[in-house]
């Protein structure tokens, strides 16, 4: 029954994870949503054609576990130590070079990286599934509210 729980119950803290989480966005003032995500595509295809994904695959190293002597008052017994291998997993290593490259790329076509906190369920709420089309000026407290189909609404509430 629990092993049948794990899987949704796993999904369920990642939503909630991600949804509490602020949004990370490239921003320019008055250039359209549609406009920056091409532009991010363009800087993502770029990205990944100057520094293609190189999944190397490594192994931490082995642990070893040492034995010891037991004794129960009358006689003593030994457990000799024993080794564990160590884990086996993959990394890419242009992962960090391919992030810095489209972020110069947005950076170059005049965008910068924005992090805005999730507005609070009443904003939310009262903003229904109105998204954001064109980039507004920002403040201070403006806030954003994420759409479960990957759109968002950028708030200002004053």
């Amino acid at each position: 029954m629990i092993k049948s729980l794990r899987a949704p119950v796993f999904i369920l803290v990642v939503s909630l994870v991600t949804s509490c989480a602020p949004l990370s966005l490239y921003y320019k003032p008055g250039v359209e949503v549609s406009r920056m995500q091409s532009d991010s595509l363009t800087c993502e295809t770029l990205a990944l054609k100057d520094a293609p994904v190189a999944n190397e695959i490594r192994q931490s190293p082995p642990i070893f576990y040492p034995g010891g002597e037991f004794c129960n008052g009358t006689n003593c017994y030994y457990r000799p130590g024993y080794w564990v291998e160590g884990n086996i997993y993959t990394v890419d290593v242009n992962r960090g070079l391919r992030h810095r490259i489209e972020n110069q790329c947005m950076t170059d076509k005049g965008y910068q990286q924005v992090e805005l906190e999730i507005c609070n369920p009443s904003v939310a709420k009262a903003a229904g599934n109105a998204q954001t089309i064109r980039m507004p000026q920002l403040s201070e407290k403006s806030c954003a509210v994420r759409h479960e189909n990957g759109s968002f609404l950028i708030v200002d509430p004053r």
